[in-house]
């Protein structure tokens, strides 16, 4: 056992652990267990009825396992007597391959035998809400044009220095925060690092940002669109491929924006499955709110439609903005961490065994003269549809196993299902007199 949880305890003071893991809805469980305890719960792990979160399985499926993994241990920096730690799942003596964290896993696995290394960095877009979740918490964050106001930040500026400072404390390497483009919009960036760190760490701050904002009276919503008129959250992912030392950058190439022949390949792949991935990165009904909404307060939606690329261009669904890196603007904030990062390795995989063509790079602006590019594939309109383009996506099938698609696709589409039985006032309003 590399690290002995119960003699870090003692040595942190750590009272309480939080055993977690992530569900296919992107929901934290967790267990808050003694650290008298912890001993015994790193070797058996702690206990869950899977059917009582969003998994596939049901009331007769035996005991389900959270085995801690002391390699993400994170005190929480705003309570440090408590320790929180992500979990892999384990039911029968064998992994959960339908769980987020395993799923991940599996991918790193194959990837790590061709030698390839994926490091990513995620930017986690997130409103600060008044308790009631009905308006942004600022009254007086009322520009136009708000994004980088630097006296709309200065407001917030206890939350966001907290948030940060909890950050450096933790060794993350957060290196900028800013006031988005949606009034009451921030985001907060930290370094980039393997796909799993990325993944766990994206998981904690999403917790962290919430419990912070809690504390200061305020609510924090990473909810895609949950104000039409604003900008909404994206959570846009850095990513590079790596040799399996980690030291040398493979997507560094010599052509014009400083990309590798396998760059290309990774790249190809994810905007072949892209209307397949949406069902993963835009996992919410409200998601299609944002990939598809009308020009926003601020002028721009700052979130794709079609399936194209370009330069330092932040108008098409990726952007190259420096050598060796892509960025993949698709996700948003309901993206599930682990899922997130699963998808883009599976897609980029696929590229680089099939040598996906990603076709031209288009240097165009997309907002006034995509209807003029040809042949560019559109992202689904709705869940529904991005469901469907999941399940039947062959690449994604055979690279996620068919079972681990089948149980999200079928939980996904009862929620779908639950949300058709909803009668909304915009069917009041428009067909009561039809």
């Amino acid at each position: 056992m590399a690290v002995d949880l119960a003699k870090v305890a003692k040595e942190k003071k750590i009272k309480y652990f939080l055993i977690s893991f992530v569900d296919l809805f992107g929901v934290l469980r967790s267990k808050l267990v003694p650290a008298r305890a912890i001993g015994g719960m790193q070797k058996e792990g702690a206990g869950f009825a899977g059917f009582a979160a969003w998994l596939d399985m049901t009331p007769a499926h035996p005991d389900m396992f959270a085995i801690p993994d002391p390699d993400s241990l994170i005190i929480l920096p705003w309570k440090p007597e408590v320790a929180w730690l992500a979990g892999d799942l384990w039911m029968d003596g064998a992994p959960v391959e339908a769980s987020p964290r395993v799923m991940l896993k599996r991918q790193i696995e194959k990837a790590a035998k061709k030698g390839y290394r994926l490091k990513t960095g995620v930017e986690c877009e997130y409103f600060l809400i008044n308790p009631d979740g009905t308006a942004i918490s600022d009254d007086r964050d009322i520009q136009e044009k708000p994004c980088y106001d630097q006296a709309a930040l200065m407001r917030r500026f206890d939350v966001i220095s907290e948030i940060c400072d909890a950050m450096i404390e933790l060794g993350w390497g957060p290196y900028q925060n800013d006031h988005e483009d949606a009034n009451g919009q921030f985001e907060m960036n930290w370094d980039y690092d393997d796909a799993l760190v990325t993944a766990d760490r994206h998981s904690f701050f999403k917790f962290m940002v919430k419990s912070i904002a809690e504390k200061h009276g305020l609510r924090a919503t990473f909810m895609p669109k949950p104000f039409l008129n604003l900008t909404g959250n994206g959570c846009h992912c850095h990513a590079s491929v790596w040799d399996k030392t980690g030291k040398k950058n493979l997507f560094v190439g010599r052509d014009e924006m400083g990309l590798s022949a396998l760059a290309y390949k990774f790249l190809g792949g994810v905007m072949h499955s892209a209307e397949a991935l949406c069902a993963l990165f835009n996992p919410t009904i409200n998601s299609y709110k944002r990939i598809n909404a009308p020009r926003t307060l601020s002028g721009a939606t700052w979130s794709p439609n079609s399936v194209t690329y370009g330069g330092n261009n932040r108008t098409h669904m990726v952007r190259i903005p420096d050598p060796g890196r892509i960025e993949f603007r698709l996700m948003d904030g309901a993206a599930n961490p682990h899922l997130l990062q699963a998808g883009v390795l599976a897609a980029g995989l696929d590229g680089i065994a099939n040598k996906r063509d990603p076709g031209k790079r288009l240097d165009i602006d997309m907002y006034a003269d995509g209807h003029k590019v040809r042949g560019a594939k559109k992202l689904p309109l709705n869940l529904l549809d991005a469901l469907r383009n999941l399940q039947k996506s062959k690449v994604l099938n055979e690279a996620m196993g068919k079972e681990q698609i089948d149980s999200y696709v079928k939980l996904k589409s009862e929620e779908w299902s639950a949300f058709g039985r909803h009668l909304t006032q915009w069917e009041r309003d428009h067909t009561l007199d039809c």
